[in-house]
């Protein structure tokens, strides 16, 4: 199972959001290349970045730091957040990115999700499901859709999409633990490859996420406060 290291950017800084909060922001440094630069040494086998802005507004706004970060980084970058057309899609897959996450797209205009996955194969494209309720949240959690977890899955499923990234809102930036049970119970249902993330604090709550089987699992918080250290858990899972 991948430990994959996150990296949230608003207003070109690395910072934390509680609950997908923006009234609830930790600062952990104004050099996001630094903090990535440091996740690559440590043996992350990828980094997921979420333009925080460009996620609430649907204008990506953190270009510059994306292209520094495509630019100086040896491993593999996934970013989301704020791509809702192709010439952004296009963008972004160009500094670098080896994979773009659609979370509102995914909602809200299927049609783009079908021409990445046709342009640029299915291994480009991941498909970020926020849950709040067991509804998909769209426009940076701001607002809640009329769409199952689960059906929003099999819909995606059927336009080519492989990969998906679950993320429980309610558990994100808590360090309480993942939501063991929505997650068995999609493995189960929907038979896609699934990241877990959202309020994983501890090496016992990845490991047992390995057990579950999912393809990895994305950390935030735990990393920025030491819960977790990112060689060990490399190494135990």
């Amino acid at each position: 199972m991948e430990v994959i290291p996150s990296i949230d950017l608003r207003g070109g800084k690395c910072v934390r959001l509680y609950q997908g909060d923006y009234d609830k922001e930790t600062v952990y440094s104004d050099d996001p290349l630094a903090v990535a630069l440091r996740w690559q040494e440590m043996g992350a086998p990828r980094i997921h970045i979420v333009d925080l802005d460009g996620a609430a507004s649907g204008v990506q706004a953190n270009l510059e730091v994306l292209k520094r970060l495509g630019n100086a980084m040896d491993l593999p970058l996934q970013v989301g957040g704020g791509i809702r057309d192709m010439i952004s899609a296009e963008n972004v897959l160009g500094m670098g990115v080896q994979r773009i996450v659609l979370g509102t797209s995914a909602v809200e205009d299927s049609s783009l999700v079908e021409q990445v996955c046709r342009r640029f194969g299915t291994e480009a494209i991941v498909v970020g499901v926020d849950a709040r309720d067991g509804m998909v949240a769209i426009r940076g959690w701001s607002k809640s859709s009329y769409i199952a977890v689960l059906d929003l899955i099999h819909r995606m499923t059927a336009l080519g999409v492989g990969r998906f990234i679950y993320t429980d809102i309610s558990r994100d930036g808590t360090l309480s633990e993942p939501n063991f049970q929505d997650l068995e119970d999609l493995i189960e249902g929907c038979g896609a490859t699934l990241v877990a993330s959202g309020g994983i604090s501890s090496i016992k709550h990845l490991e047992r996420l390995a057990t579950l089987g999912v393809e990895g699992a994305i950390i935030g918080t735990a990393l920025y406060t030491g819960d977790i250290d990112l060689r060990e858990a490399i190494a135990r899972v």
